[in-house]
C-alpha cells in the first residue's frame, strides 16, 4: 500500500502516511491486520514528535463473518448526509466487487459505530475475541507504542523490566506481526526502529532472553548434524539425540529432523529400548516420551499453517481482482507452507481437469513467478525482445542506459552458455542465441565506447 503525503496534524508539516479509508477483507485478506494494527492511519512525525492516529472515514467488511461497518470520526463534525456522500461510494465498490450469491441483506444494512475502539471490538467479536483479550492486545499496542517513543536505550530498559510480565509468547508474536506489516507497506523507518527494540527486548526480558536460548541451541543443533553430514543415518540421529544435553537441545533437533523421525526411527529407538535395562533404559524411554510429544507439537502447527494456507489462497480465488490481490498478500507467500498448499491446489485441479479452479490458481502463480524474477533477467527479456530490429534494441539500450551493468554481462553470458548446451533439444534456440549474441554484441560496444570517451 503506497504511502501519501499529509500534513501533520499537530505542526502541518508535510509528512508521509498510509491512508486508507476501504478495508475489505474479502479481497483483500492482509486489510484487517493494517487496520486493527494502526499500519494504516497512523502518523508519526519527526519534525514535532507527534504519534497517533488519524481522523480518518472508514469502511469495513467482511463477507464471510457478514460485515458491513463504518466508522466517521466526530472530531470532523460533517453533517449525516455528507458522511453518506463520502462513504457511499466506499459501500457501492464492496458491492460492486461482490457476485450476485454472495450480496446478502446485511450489505443494506451497514453498522454505524460513533468510535474506532467499538468498531474493533465488534469485528473481534465475530472472530471470537473477548472484550478482555482485547483490551489484553490494546495494552500491549500501548507498551510497544511506549517503548518505540522512548528517549534512549535506558528508558526503554527500565519499560522493560517495569512491565516483565507483559513480555509472553502472545506479545512476540504480535510484535512480528506489526514488524511484517510496517514492512510490507513501505514503512522502513518504523520498520527498522522496531527491529532495533527487538534486539533489545531479547536481551532485557526474561522471555527474550529463553528465546535467545533456544536459538542458540538451534545453532548447535544445526551444527551437531553438519558435522555428520552426508553420513547421517536414523541411528546416528538417535545417538545424537541421546548426546543432546538439554530439552531445548532435543526439541532443536526434532524441529530440523522432523521427516526422519518416521516409524523406522521409532522401531529402531523401541528395538534399543528393549535391548537396554536399568538407567540407559529409563533414558531411553524418556526420550521417546520427548521426541513423540515434540514431533505431535510439530505436526498440529504444520496442520494449522496448512488450514491457514488453504483458506488464505482460496480467499485470493474469489477476490474480484486476483493479481491485485495476490499483490498485497504477497508476503504471505515467503512461508513454504503456503507455496506447498499453492502446488498441492494445482496439481488437484489438474488432475480434476477443472478450468475454472486452474485459470484462478495460474494468475495467483503467475504474479508469484513476477515478484521473484530479478530485475535483469526482466531487462534480459525486454532487450531480447527488442532485438527483432536494430533500431528497437538501440532505443531499448539508450533507455536502459544506466542499467547495462558487469553483472547484465556477465547473465546474458551464462544464458548464451545454457541455450547453446540445451539448442539440439530446443527447436527455436537459434533464434533466441542469435538475439541474445546481439543484446551481448551491442551492449560490449557500447562500453568500449564509454571507456575510450
Amino acid at each position: 500500500m503506497p504511502q501519501t503525503q499529509i500534513s501533520c496534524p499537530r505542526c502541518r508539516q508535510p509528512i508521509p502516511a498510509q491512508v486508507e479509508q476501504l478495508f475489505d477483507v474479502t479481497a483483500d485478506p492482509g486489510a484487517k491486520q493494517r487496520l486493527i494494527g494502526r499500519v494504516s492511519n497512523y502518523a508519526h512525525c519527526p519534525f514535532c514528535g507527534f504519534e497517533g492516529p488519524l481522523s480518518t472515514p472508514i469502511v469495513y467488511h467482511d463477507n464471510d463473518k457478514e460485515l458491513l461497518l463504518t466508522y466517521f470520526p466526530s472530531e470532523l463534525g460533517l453533517p449525516v448526509n455528507e458522511q453518506e456522500k463520502l462513504v457511499g461510494p466506499l459501500i457501492t465498490q464492496v458491492m460492486n466487487r461482490l457476485p450476485a450469491e454472495k450480496r446478502k441483506g446485511y450489505l443494506l444494512r451497514p453498522q454505524s459505530f460513533l468510535t474506532f475502539q467499538s468498531m474493533i471490538e465488534k469485528i473481534m467479536e465475530k472472530d471470537g475475541v473477548t472484550k478482555e483479550m482485547l483490551d489484553e492486545q490494546q495494552k500491549r499496542l500501548g507498551l510497544i507504542q511506549r517503548l518505540l517513543q522512548a528517549t534512549s536505550p535506558d528508558v526503554r530498559a527500565a519499560i522493560i523490566q517495569q512491565e516483565s510480565s507483559q513480555f509472553d509468547e502472545t506479545f512476540f508474536a504480535l510484535y512480528n506481526r506489526l514488524t511484517e506489516a510496517a514492512a510490507a507497506s513501505g514503512q522502513q523507518q518504523t520498520a527498522q526502529a522496531m527491529a532495533v527494540l527487538q534486539q533489545e527486548l531479547l536481551a532485557n526480558s526474561e522471555y527474550g532472553r529463553k528465546m535467545q536460548a533456544q536459538m542458540g541451541e538451534l545453532d548447535a543443533a544445526v551444527k551437531s548434524l553438519q558435522e555428520v553430514g552426508q553420513g547421517l543415518t536414523r541411528e546416528k540421529l538417535l545417538d545424537i539425540l541421546l548426546d543432546a544435553p538439554n530439552e531445548n537441545r532435543v526439541r532443536a533437533l526434532v524441529s530440523l529432523t522432523r521427516n526422519g523421525l518416521d516409524y523406522t526411527f521409532f522401531q529402531i529407538l523401541t528395538e534399543r529400548i528393549e535391548k537396554s535395562s536399568g538407567d540407559d533404559r529409563a533414558k531411553l524411554e524418556d526420550l521417546r516420551e520427548k521426541v513423540l510429544s515434540f514431533t505431535k507439537e510439530i505436526d498440529r502447527a504444520i496442520e494449522e499453517q496448512m488450514k491457514q494456507a488453504d483458506k488464505m489462497i482460496e480467499t485470493l480465488m474469489e477476490a474480484p481482482n486476483i493479481a491485485e490481490a495476490t499483490i498485497q498478500n504477497l508476503q504471505n507467500f515467503q512461508n513454504e507452507t503456503v507455496v506447498q498448499v499453492l502446488e498441492a491446489k494445482l496439481r488437484e485441479a489438474q488432475q480434476n481437469k477443472d478450468a475454472t479452479r486452474l485459470q484462478k490458481l495460474q494468475q495467483i502463480v503467475v504474479v508469484l513467478q513476477e515478484a521473484n524474477t530479478p530485475p535483469e533477467l526482466e531487462l534480459v527479456n525486454e532487450l531480447v525482445d527488442a532485438a527483432e530490429s536494430e533500431a528497437s534494441l538501440e532505443a531499448a539500450l539508450s533507455a536502459h542506459e544506466n542499467e547495462l551493468t558487469d553483472e547484465l554481462t556477465g547473465m546474458l553470458a551464462s544464458l548464451m552458455q545454457q541455450v547453446e548446451q540445451q539448442g539440439p533439444k530446443d527447436a527455436n534456440s537459434n533464434e533466441i542465441m542469435a538475439r541474445l549474441e546481439k543484446v551481448y554484441r551491442a551492449i560490449v560496444k557500447r562500453s568500449m565506447q564509454k571507456n575510450l570517451l
